[in-house]
């Protein structure tokens, strides 16, 4: 018997005509129980081209993060696989089906799609400079963090549900770093992480800024090998825990968010 999937979409000031047609090529593909777009600070005119859609919107007020988007939508869904995508539907249809069926068919825990990987397909690549300091960043990583992949920020990944619900409350990035943090928490708890190549073009309206994501992704590296340190026992890291402040939880920061919404809502 299948596994049920859930998919998640995070979203900020997306193409409203390209997010609505990728959703219904994805619905179409992958069956998916829910789709669920996690949509960020949105005007009404978003939120009235999205209507009529196999997906559930749900909306935040301010920008959380892609981090912290991903985080509020996979703790809503109740499947068995969960999985996520960019808006911009950089990654083919076809692609995504591939990193879901790795989780779908317990061949692994946590599958990452992949741009960087020999064996992936890339079109209308990245500028130079996000290219270059993307390759820069994947080279980086796989000398700082024990899990070794071509590509750590590519914005397809699938996890199964039993492994979410052990991961999320050690994950603390809210933005683009939270892709980094994941794999590196996964690993450190013993988890199965597969890389499969997919087929991907640049979206050149993308909300991504290359130098201040790189910065960002920088500092959430060293966050995520500290992170993964602590839980593997290193007692460097260990010491380290007990002297520097952690960084809240993704979790309880929604938390906290949602229960200043609700109470000043009430008043």
């Amino acid at each position: 018997m299948s596994r049920t999937v859930g998919l998640v979409i995070p979203a900020f000031r997306p193409d409203v005509d390209l997010l609505r047609s990728y959703v219904l090529a994805l619905e179409d593909r992958l069956e998916p129980e829910t789709i669920l777009i996690e949509l960020d600070e949105p005007c009404g005119e978003t939120l009235a081209a999205l209507e009529h859609l196999p997906a559930t919107v749900d909306v935040a007020p301010d920008r959380r993060g892609k981090g912290a988007a991903v985080t509020a939508g996979f703790c809503a869904l109740e499947t068995e696989v969960l999985a996520f995508v960019d808006a911009d539907g950089s990654t083919a249809v076809e692609s995504v089906a591939a990193v879901v069926d790795r989780v779908r068919e317990r061949r692994a825990d946590l599958a990452v799609g992949s741009r960087r990987h020999p064996e992936a397909d890339v079109y209308n690549s990245q500028s130079t400079l996000r290219e270059r300091l993307g390759d820069v960043f994947a080279w980086v990583a796989r000398r700082v963090l024990s899990v070794s992949v071509w590509d750590y920020q590519c914005g397809t990944k699938a996890i199964d549900a039993g492994a979410w619900a052990e991961v999320a409350s050690h994950l603390c990035e809210s933005g683009f770093a939270w892709d980094v943090e994941l794999l590196a928490v996964v690993d450190a708890l013993g988890y199965r992480i597969e890389e499969v190549p997919v087929t991907w073009a640049d979206a050149p309206q993308s909300t991504v800024s290359s130098v201040g994501t790189t910065l960002e992704l920088a500092g959430g590296l060293l966050e995520a090998h500290h992170r993964a340190g602590r839980l593997r026992g290193d007692p460097v890291h260990e010491s380290i825990g007990r002297v520097v402040p952690e960084a809240a939880p993704v979790l309880e920061t929604l938390a906290a968010e949602s229960h200043r919404r609700f109470v000043s809502d009430d008043e």
